[in-house]
């Protein structure tokens, strides 16, 4: 079944066409794109119609364009007024067509695991349409929406933000059945200015739910009553989840081992137990609020808990990896690649599953830490402060890079100071060499920290598998 035909495009955007093309998927990046594809040329960084050419040539179907480039073929292009504004309609006109269940995630932390989460759990039962990567933004959602098939029956929308009033025009877009909030915490602080304007910004993505719809709220937040206060103005009905007295599902016991975390779960229908084959308090708390809003959204709780046990992290968001630094696989170091983002309470997770972690072979647990950003004001206390969480008890040695990091790498103990660098790029030539055999090491830090680098120049050390 096509996507898009070029008749179906052009009403839905306002363009024009000038000849039939069919259009299997929609890309806005000519490294990606697949044969078939709408190429959508937007203006950002680069000016999209600078690839038009080169697209065509990959096999896009056609281009969506707001000129015709030169040397480009009018026939195969689908041409509107502003490239963004078409992009928002089309996955307007997407999301009108189909009778999918739609779900929205949002929240300071989680929002990309929770996503991941959901696909896995709906996965059998039935056609699942969720975003790539952490396509979240005033782009990334409208082309989401795009790329939805119209026999879709349950789609996962991501909605993030970095200012405020930039959630309610995406929710209003994908016109959520189900809005869920994962947690609210010190992220965006610089723009947002506090942690109330933070939860009022992520309360915003209830103002988009459908009539009748449902808003799932962690009743674990410091300013759950902001959250539960937008809830209540904007959906048919609240649910609540966490660890909290009151909640509707209650996250009631946690084990967590070295390969997997149990949860017993009260709910109104009595104990139920659950398991992840990945090893971290924090999923549980995610994994509770993935099965509310997978009741919320009418799917069969049982059967989703089920698929959630073989639930894993995607890369940078706390996949392990073993690193083989010998032919025979008996010398490797586990790596923890968790550089995708940070903020202080992602990196108090990240550490408390590195502190859980037994490592081999005389190893040690190792942090490798990049700075957190946009925390505002308070950004060198709340770096300092690491030093003071009780998973670094049993961590020996802390590497950290980064301005901001300087701070933590001051604050700890003579013992545990590993390296400092002012750059992730200079941590890379440096930190293999203060790494031996059996070590786990977690690499964090905000994305613009570019610690990932960091995740690469480990992988080149050997042949990297899934641990």
């Amino acid at each position: 079944m096509s996507l898009w035909t070029a008749a179906e495009a052009a009403a839905a955007t306002g363009g024009a066409v000038a000849s039939d093309w069919v259009a299997d998927g929609v890309s806005i990046d000519t490294r990606t794109l697949q044969p078939g594809d709408l190429f959508v040329a937007l203006e950002a960084a680069r000016d999209g119609h600078e690839f038009v050419m080169q697209a065509l040539e990959n096999g896009a179907a056609a281009a969506m364009v707001s000129h015709v480039p030169n040397g480009v073929d009018p026939e195969k292009c689908l041409i509107v007024g502003e490239v963004l504004p078409a992009l928002e309609r089309l996955g307007i006109a997407a999301r009108a067509r189909t009778e999918a269940k739609v779900i929205a995630i949002t929240g300071s932390v989680g929002k990309t695991t929770a996503k991941e989460m959901l696909r896995k759990a709906l996965e059998g039962q039935g056609n699942i349409h969720a975003a790539v990567a952490s396509y979240n933004n005033h782009w990334g959602v409208p082309l989401t929406l795009a790329r939805m098939p119209v026999d879709t029956d349950y789609a996962i929308i991501e909605i993030g933000m970095n200012h405020a009033g930039e959630i309610a025009p995406l929710t209003k877009m994908a016109r959520p059945h189900v809005a869920m909030i994962t947690t609210i915490a010190p992220a965006h602080l610089e723009n947002l200015g506090s942690m109330e304007a933070i939860a009022a910004e992520k309360g915003a993505i209830f103002e988009g739910l459908e009539p009748g719809g449902i808003a799932v709220v962690p009743l674990d937040a410091d300013t759950r009553d902001i959250l539960l206060a937008a809830g209540q103005a904007h959906a048919a009905e609240v649910v609540t989840f966490g660890e909290t007295d009151g909640a509707d599902l209650q996250l009631s016991d946690v084990i967590v081992s070295d390969e997997s975390t149990i949860m017993r779960v009260a709910t109104p229908d009595g104990a139920r137990l659950a398991k992840l084959s990945v090893a971290g308090r924090h999923y549980a708390s995610n994994a509770v609020g993935v099965m509310l809003t997978v009741a919320a959204a009418g799917a069969d709780l049982t059967q989703a808990t089920m698929a959630l046990s073989q639930w894993q992290p995607v890369e940078g968001r706390g996949q392990r990896e073993r690193i083989t630094l010998s032919r025979t696989d008996d010398i490797a170091i586990e790596l923890i690649d968790d550089a995708f983002n940070a903020n202080p309470t992602s990196l108090a997770a990240g550490l408390e599953v590195l502190a859980g972690i037994e490592p081999t072979r005389g190893g040690r647990r190792i942090a490798v830490l990049g700075d957190m950003l946009e925390l505002g004001d308070d950004a060198v206390s709340m770096h300092a402060e690491v030093a003071e969480l009780p998973a670094i008890e049993d961590v020996e040695q802390v590497h950290t890079c980064g301005p901001l990091m300087s701070h933590l790498h001051g604050a700890l103990p003579g013992a545990k100071q590993g390296l400092h660098t002012e750059t992730a790029d200079e941590m890379c030539q440096q930190i293999v060499r203060e790494l031996r055999p059996g070590d786990v090491v977690l690499v964090k830090g905000s994305k613009g920290s570019k610690v990932s680098r960091v995740v690469d120049a480990l992988r080149k050390l050997g042949q990297s598998v899934e641990a």
